[in-house]
């Protein structure tokens, strides 16, 4: 009767891996990241393994045929766990390697090679195959949980799972190895039935296994398209600032002219429009690079001049417009006064520079369109008047 069970388990744990192993290959072609590689292959070894205990009760090979069936086993086992650890490991630590592909294969054909002269009895094997998974499904979800990290909890729980299924199931395999007698009619009972259904509890324990590394991917994926989202909305925000931005004088350019005149809505501003005298006749003497200059020295002026929260912008070529919210017409124009006296203070080298000014209200609520013509007005008038004496 336990050999029976044993057999029906097996066969339904074969057909479990085996969709587990079909999901993760379809999931490799949709995310062919290194650990969905590390985790595929694991399945289709430990589909492997279970073919080779079904062929084995079927065809109950003797002699060298039924140690090489034990020898296959434990190889393909031992390669499902280095595999499916490996992919732990490639997820916890993007990039890197648990173990070498070289040491994989050595470690896979040591297992097998001693397997006929050490291992030669399906309780031996058990006892062998279940002890390195218990210790090794413990070891690698121990240092999953240590991480902290939301995206491998359920991972780092399917492998603590299948560790401690994998050591009651070593212990169990040698408590079958007992002398005759050892052990109470009922617990030899009781001992048979948990060795003939132990495959269908590790049916629950590889899917909880299998989806913790679907729920760790689709996390990690999450984090990935938020930071993506997140660089991308940096990105479009330095993009806006540079198209917003005078590249010659580093002041706000007429993009930025809607966003000053909102925030002026609820409390009023003055608007102060400034052009340089005779700018033309500057490049055309002294050449473009030198008028360059004189816009960065004028710019910079002005924000000496000005409040740091006030909006200046190069409206257009040699002409400045400042946005001075809640400030009175009076104070604008002393302020303006500031930039003159800062304009006089220039280098030996530098070229005189002069420019005319117009300031307007801009009240409460007002229209910003008509408050900017009028300065504009303002300015022309200023400009039109004769140098005073």
């Amino acid at each position: 009767m336990g050999v029976l069970l044993y057999q029906l388990s097996t066969v339904a744990q074969l057909v479990s891996v085996l969709m587990v192993a079909l999901f993760y290959a379809t999931l490799l072609r949709a995310v062919p990241r290194a650990e969905v590689q590390w985790w595929a292959r694991s399945w289709w070894s430990d589909l492997a393994a279970l073919a080779v205990t079904v062929s084995y009760w079927f065809f109950t090979p003797t002699g060298v045929a039924g140690l090489a069936i034990f020898a296959i086993y434990v190889a393909t086992k031992t390669l499902f766990m280095l595999l499916i650890v490996q992919g732990a490991m490639a997820f916890r630590r993007p990039g890197t390697q648990w173990v070498s592909r070289r040491t994989l294969i050595v470690l896979v054909a040591v297992a097998g090679a001693l397997t006929p002269a050490v291992l030669a009895s399906i309780d031996r094997i058990g006892i062998a195959v279940q002890s390195a998974m218990g210790v090794l499904f413990l070891w690698c979800g121990t240092r999953l949980l240590r991480d902290r990290s939301d995206a491998t909890t359920w991972l780092a729980a399917g492998f603590i799972a299948r560790g401690w299924f994998a050591v009651i199931e070593a212990i169990a395999y040698g408590a079958n190895l007992l002398p005759s007698g050892a052990l109470a009619d009922q617990q030899a009972a009781n001992l048979a039935l948990f060795l003939g259904v132990h495959s269908s509890l590790d049916v629950a324990a590889e899917w909880l296994l299998a989806l913790g590394g679907v729920l760790a991917l689709t996390r990690r994926a999450q984090r990935e398209l938020e930071s993506t989202n997140e660089n991308l909305r940096d990105v479009q925000e330095d993009l806006r600032r540079l198209a917003d931005r005078d590249p010659l004088t580093g002041l706000a350019n007429r993009r930025a002219l809607p966003e000053a005149f909102r925030s002026a809505f609820d409390h009023g501003a003055s608007l102060v429009f400034c052009d340089l005298n005779q700018f033309k006749r500057i490049n055309d003497t002294y050449g473009h690079t030198a008028g360059d200059a004189c816009l960065v020295r004028f710019a910079s002026a002005l924000r000496s001049s000005f409040r740091p929260d006030d909006d200046i912008i190069r409206f257009a070529g040699d002409e400045f417009l400042v946005v001075c919210r809640g400030m009175d017409v009076s104070m604008a124009k002393e302020r303006v006064e500031r930039v003159r006296s800062r304009l006089l203070e220039q280098g030996p080298n530098e070229i005189p520079l002069e420019f005319a000014a117009g300031v307007s209200p801009l009240a409460p609520g007002g229209d910003a369109e008509d408050a900017l013509r009028m300065a504009d007005s303002a300015m022309y008038e200023t400009k039109a008047r004769p140098p005073a004496r």
